[in-house]
């Protein structure tokens, strides 16, 4: 299968040639960066293309062609014969009409009776979920909600893009849990696209690694881990932090992915690999089996497999460096004690407690971490240290400056709470302004900042981004620049200690892992704090000393991040752990 994209000036290609096959109950795997073609694959297999993006080539479902079939012939097959999960529930969910009638829309019985019992076979059995609307649920439950409506017509394959990506590790691990379940007991084809090898590993028989509209390998999840036999596999493979040892320096695949136009006629991966040669150039790589079951596009496979091989036997042999300094040495940075925070629902029914007493603090130089599932009350811990929300009740210190009611300070204090605390959040995007120029983003810091002798060539630079990129605007840079930026907005100020929250929770893995370096080498060059907020575990061994695990808004256990991943004491913290995705073929059902 071929995707182009007609535009004005041309078709341009999104995936040059894509070979796939799935079998009744097997899970097969796409994994991939951004820009990879992933998620048009996906769409191009059930026919939901966008406008102006064609596909040629042949999809067969059940043995019959179904790639050009118009419309209504479609709707016949789609839901029934194969089906697609969406990584937003949102964007698959009408939020003005009840989850129970969108459950059942394609489905032959459309009766409230027959939503309750599809809900309740994702796992959810309260019936009166089946009234609600879609902004009444969790993330979990949404996507819950989502794959019910997806299997509603009991399709022969299922088609999941990305469905874990924003769930913290405990949700991830039921959904895949019954993906699994659910595919074994229908005999259903499973197609699983992730950026997150750790997922595909856990679940999928058969990987394919796409990479600019290009297949470079195809294996399965154990070969591919335990030897990647293409360079590329190989950077997102070492890019993965550990959840079980902490790390020097995370590998990087340096650059970007480019558009497969942009690389016709030689290997897609030439600009970024360290073992590109002459020969890589000679027009596209074929896809050619080297293995039992394995293929491989790499042209210098058998000159550089051993090469290969030693890189990926160094990272994982590498000695964990020492332990680096606690920091909080004196005075703490930050300190809350018993923070209440309490919001108000609609009128009749009680307040939820969001925080329930809880208390940490933040020495200088140290970073800390703060996990925990969806809804534990992280961010809104957050939010209080920052002064974006006030809390009920509780303490906040800042450098010794009281700091529980940000709107009771004078401007003076205000200013220089504000110049010592600053946050990176999870989306770059929306944290910018759109219509701002990166250029004038940074200026509109720096003018608060206090050191007027600073510039956004300064600030560029300290982040890793060229200097031209102040012309830009977000719309043009990747999520890992647009990260960057962000970052760089909040240095502008000269802070102490940067608030992150889940702040490479939503980038590939390979862009994270860049991000993760720079956070080090910033705190290296600048002596920051962190209070660094994430559900990844594998991200909290990176980048913390200390770690404190929050559930439903209380702190369960906290200590150094070794002791409390490695020997947990609380069943919250171990079953945490637990969760993370591993290539034991007990892990789901564990």
């Amino acid at each position: 299968m071929r995707i182009e994209a007609r535009l004005p000036e041309g078709a341009r290609t999104i995936v040059r040639a894509l070979d796939l096959d799935v079998a009744a109950g097997e899970t097969v795997g796409i994994v991939g960066e951004s820009g990879s073609g992933k998620s048009l694959t996906a769409k191009a297999l059930v026919g939901l293309l966008p406008p102006g993006v064609h596909a040629s080539g042949s999809v067969h479902v059940n043995g019959r062609e179904t790639l050009g079939l118009p419309e209504r012939s479609l709707r016949r097959i789609r839901g029934r014969e194969i089906s697609l999960l969406l990584q937003d529930p949102f964007t698959m969910l009408n939020p003005l009409l009840r989850v129970g009638v969108q459950v059942v829309e394609t489905a032959a019985e459309r009766t409230r009776e027959e939503a309750v019992r599809r809900l309740a076979e994702v796992g959810i059995r309260d019936p009166a979920v089946a009234g609600r609307y879609p902004f009444q649920l969790s993330g979990g439950m949404l996507q819950r909600v989502a794959l019910a409506a997806a299997l509603a017509s009991d399709p022969d394959i299922l088609i999941a893009d990305e469905p874990t990506t924003a769930l913290d590790v405990t949700t991830q691990r039921e959904i895949l849990a019954l993906l699994a379940r659910i595919q074994e007991a229908r005999g259903m084809g499973l197609v699983l696209i992730t950026h997150d090898l750790r997922v595909a590993f856990s679940i999928c028989r058969r990987i394919y690694v796409l990479y600019a509209g290009s297949v470079l390998e195809v294996a399965s999840g154990s070969e591919l881990e335990a030897e990647p036999l293409h360079p590329y596999s190989l950077g997102l493979l070492l890019s993965e932090p550990s959840v079980e040892r902490k790390l020097g320096e995370l590998a990087v695949v340096e650059g970007s992915v480019p558009f497969p136009d942009a690389v016709s006629g030689c290997c897609p991966f030439v600009p970024r690999c360290a073992w590109a040669a002459p020969a890589c150039m000679e027009g596209d790589p074929p896809l050619r089996e080297v293995g039992s079951g394995r293929f491989s596009a790499c042209v210098r496979l058998d000159d550089i497999r051993p090469e290969l091989e030693e890189r990926h036997r160094a990272v994982e042999e590498a000695v964990p460096p020492d332990e680096p300094r606690a920091g909080g040495e004196g005075a703490a940075l930050v300190t809350a004690t018993d923070l209440r925070k309490r919001f108000a629902r609609r009128r009749g029914q009680d307040e939820v407690a969001a925080l329930k007493g809880v208390s940490i603090e933040v020495g200088a130089g140290e970073s800390v971490g703060l996990v925990g599932e969806s809804g534990s009350g992280k961010t809104t811990l957050a939010r209080c240290i920052v002064g974006l929300e006030t809390p009920t009740d509780g303490r906040v210190l800042i450098d010794g400056i009281e700091a529980s009611d940000y709107s009771r300070l004078r401007s003076e204090q205000r200013r220089a709470i504000r110049r010592r605390v600053q946050m990176v959040f999870q989306d770059p995007y929306s944290s910018l302004n759109p219509v701002m120029t990166v250029g004038a983003t940074l200026r509109e810091a720096l003018s608060v900042g206090p050191d007027s002798r600073t510039t956004e060539a300064d600030l560029l630079a300290r982040v890793g981004l060229p200097t031209h990129y102040a012309a830009r605007k977000p719309v043009a840079l990747s999520g890992g620049e647009r990260q960057r930026v962000a970052v760089a907005r909040a240095l502008a100020l000269q802070p102490r200690l940067l608030v992150c929250d889940e702040p490479v929770s939503a980038l590939d893995v390979s862009v994270q892992a860049q991000i993760l370096n720079l956070f080090a080498a910033l705190r290296a060059e600048l002596g920051l704090a962190y209070l660094f907020i994430t559900h990844d575990l594998a991200v909290v061994r990176q980048v913390a000393e200390r770690v404190y695990v929050l559930y439903d808004g209380e702190v369960v256990e906290s200590g150094p991040v070794n002791r409390v991943l490695d020997a947990p004491s609380h069943p919250y913290t171990a079953r945490l752990v637990a969760s993370v995705p591993r290539t034991d073929p007990d892990w789901l059902e564990a």
